[in-house]
Formats: structure tokens, C-alpha cells, sequence
């Protein structure tokens, strides 16, 4: 636990939905959990809508709000801005944040396009020459059973990686009536199940092996074309308003690809999955192991020792609880699981460590512009009839 004489990250957080709310809890937590260098504070909260920011920082636990996020920056009691926003606005607050001498955490993807990435990652490194760190939020490296997977990748327990098959599927637009969203619009979100949460497994299968992707060969589709307009400001939240908007997003995205390290790999991201809610699927097979993971069994890692005589082989069902497993020692007794939330709490350990030991935590913004230098390729290799496409400018 932080005790109260460490010194303060003083945090403004621009945005206060989904991920605002996921990013408030983890704030709040980390120093009740884990022994932070830096006791993080609640400082600001950033909204349009002073009524409904003034609301979310009283539910949320933030201590002041503002109504325009660059107000934040020339802020003496901000040290770190949290930008939670549409793609669409990431790069242009989170490089004048950098500038202004802020250390900065953005949520993924990284931006909408590869040349605002760039633009974001020389910034970082810019700010970086003068002790300013950042991080993309790709939280679920923060899984105690990927981080463990990864753990024995790097130990050679499955050899040199042959096969990488990995899946995001969720089913939550796959209503035809389901109410237009700003997710559904390709100038905000930059695309649909692509960058929503195909960037995910695209992070968490690099991550994982350690290889990088080098070309792929993809398609894309799109099933509902029109939707519904959602309803006026106080209307139930999901419920349709009249007329209709255009999706200008892939609702489902599939491609082949290759690592630097010579292993095929196959993708499928979609949120046209019934039945599957957050099923986030990764198998690696190696020439000495395998591994599988579903984040529908988030706290299961299963492993297959090539080495165990042929009596006796056969997929080992780990319960990552140990605490002796990454992350977990700071939580509950061995078998008690942990969620969702959890991923965002183990960022927050890590940025506010790397900020303090004055190191560049990861995933870097370079990172994150590499996993949209591959979107960036899916999408081309769409647009040419699925040929293969090398990933640009990876170094």
C-alpha cells in the first residue's frame, strides 16, 4: 500500500464513459493493492457537459472537472493526462500533453491513422529526452494468464513458435436494430472491429511471442450497413431514435499473417459473434509446447509440455491465482479469481513504477504505431482483393 508520504502523480483524465469508468477504478485501487513509489490523486476530471462531468466526478471520484481538456495542460497541480476519447481526438491532445511537459497514458488504438501514430511517437520521443514518459493502453497484456504465457515463451518452454491463431469475437452490434454509435463511424474510430478489438490480438500475439508481424493477407466485411440513429440526450441508454446512419466501419475483420521469426498466424475479429461476449481466444503452437488462452476463462491458461512422455501428454489446465503468478500476490488467497477491471489496476502498477524509476513503460507510443503500421496493412490488403501486404516502415 502507498503510504501517505510518497510523493503525488496528480492525474486529469479526458473522457468519463466506458473507459473512464474502467480507468477511475483502476486509479482509486492501485495504491490500496500494491506498494505504488507514487500515490496517484484524482485531480481532474474532463467532459463537454459540465453537468454530466460534474455527475461522473462525483460517481467516479475525481476531486475537480473542466469542460475543455486544454485548459488541463497549463494546470500546476496535473502531472499525468489520461486521454480516454474517441480515436479521432488522440493524437492532438496527447502530443500537446507531451509538449506541455505531461506524462501521458492513451487508450487504444493508438490513433486513426499511421501518420497521426507517427506524429505521436516522435512526440513521445521527444518528451522522453526530457524525462515526460507515455503508454497505450492495451490492458490485457495486464492478464495475470497472458502475462504468464508470456513468461513461458520467453523461457523456451514451446520452442521455436510454428503457429499463432488468435480471435477477438464479441456479439454486442449483431442486432440489425442496434443504434448507431460513435464506434460505427469510420472519422472517429478509424475503423470498426479492425481497431476496436482486433488491435488487441494483434498486440497480445507480438507481446506474447516477442516476434513481430511482417505482411499480411486480409478481408474485410461490413453486414449491417444502416442503422438506426440513436435516441436525444436522456432517452434510455440503447434505445433508437428516427432515421437512419451510415456504418462506415468493417463489422468483421480476417487475415493471414506472418511473424519475423518465421511463424504463420491466422486473425478474426468480429462483433457479430453470437454468443460470445468478450471472447478474446489465443492458441501458439511451438515445437516443444502449446499454449491456449480464452478471456471468457480469464483466470485458465492452458499448456502442453512437448516434453512429457506420451503416457502421460496432455493440455495442463493452470489456474493463474499463485501468488507466485504475475501480478497475483497482491490480491486474494490462491483460487480466487480476478476480472476485468483488474487488467487496468496492473497498468496503473507499471506506468506509475516506470514514471518514478524515470523508465519508458510499454507498450511505448512506438508500439502502439507499429500495431497500426498492421491495421493500416489489413485494411490496404483488403481494399487490393486480400494480396499480400508487407507491413510498412516496421523497424
Amino acid at each position: 500500500m502507498t503510504t501517505p508520504d510518497r510523493p503525488h502523480l496528480r492525474v486529469a483524465m479526458i473522457g468519463h464513459a466506458f473507459m473512464g469508468a474502467a480507468h477511475s477504478h483502476a486509479w482509486r485501487t492501485a495504491p490500496h493493492f500494491f506498494d505504488l513509489p507514487l500515490r496517484p490523486d484524482l485531480a481532474v476530471l474532463v467532459g463537454r457537459d459540465p453537468a454530466r462531468v460534474a455527475e461522473a466526478a462525483g460517481k467516479l471520484g475525481w476531486s475537480a472537472t473542466e469542460t475543455d481538456w486544454r485548459r488541463v495542460l497549463g494546470r500546476e497541480d496535473v502531472d499525468l493526462v489520461d486521454v480516454c476519447t474517441p480515436g479521432d481526438t488522440h493524437a492532438e491532445i496527447a502530443i500537446a500533453a507531451l509538449e506541455a511537459g505531461k506524462h501521458v497514458l492513451c487508450e487504444k488504438p493508438l490513433a486513426n491513422s499511421v501518420a497521426e501514430a507517427e506524429a505521436m511517437a516522435e512526440a513521445a520521443a521527444r518528451a522522453a529526452r526530457n524525462g515526460v514518459r507515455s503508454m497505450v493502453g492495451f490492458t490485457y497484456r495486464r492478464v495475470p494468464a497472458i502475462a504468464l504465457a508470456r513468461q513461458l515463451v520467453a523461457a523456451g518452454r514451446l520452442g521455436d513458435i510454428r503457429h499463432v491463431r488468435a480471435q477477438y469475437l464479441q456479439d454486442w452490434i449483431a442486432d440489425p436494430s442496434a443504434p448507431m454509435s460513435w464506434r460505427l463511424e469510420k472519422d472517429k474510430a478509424g475503423s470498426g472491429a479492425l481497431g476496436d478489438i482486433g488491435a488487441h490480438v494483434v498486440d497480445l500475439t507480438q507481446h506474447i511471442t516477442g516476434q513481430r508481424l511482417t505482411g499480411v493477407s486480409a478481408l474485410l466485411e461490413t453486414f449491417v450497413t444502416e442503422r438506426p440513429l440513436p435516441a436525444a440526450a436522456g432517452s434510455l441508454s440503447g434505445v433508437a431514435g428516427e432515421g437512419t446512419g451510415t456504418v462506415t466501419v468493417d463489422d468483421a475483420a480476417l487475415f493471414l499473417g506472418r511473424f519475423d521469426g518465421g511463424a504463420v498466424a491466422s486473425f478474426e475479429a468480429t462483433r457479430f459473434a453470437l454468443g460470445r461476449k468478450n471472447a478474446i481466444r489465443i492458441e501458439i503452437n511451438g515445437s516443444r509446447g502449446s499454449l491456449a488462452f480464452d478471456f471468457e476463462d480469464m483466470n485458465v491458461l492452458h499448456f502442453f509440455d512437448g516434453d512429457d512422455p506420451d503416457e502421460t501428454a496432455g493440455f495442463r489446465r493452470i489456474v493463474v491465482t499463485e501468488p507466485g503468478h504475475p501480478y497475483v500476490g497482491a490480491w486474494w488467497p490462491a483460487g480466487h479469481g480476478l476480472g476485468y477491471e483488474h487488467g487496468f489496476t496492473h497498468q496503473v502498477v507499471d506506468l506509475v513504477t516506470a514514471i518514478a524509476k524515470g523508465e519508458d513503460p510499454a507498450p511505448s507510443f512506438a508500439d502502439g504505431l507499429q500495431v497500426q503500421r498492421v491495421l493500416d496493412a489489413v485494411e490496404r490488403s483488403a481494399a487490393d482483393d486480400s494480396r499480400w501486404t508487407p507491413i510498412e516502415g516496421d523497424r
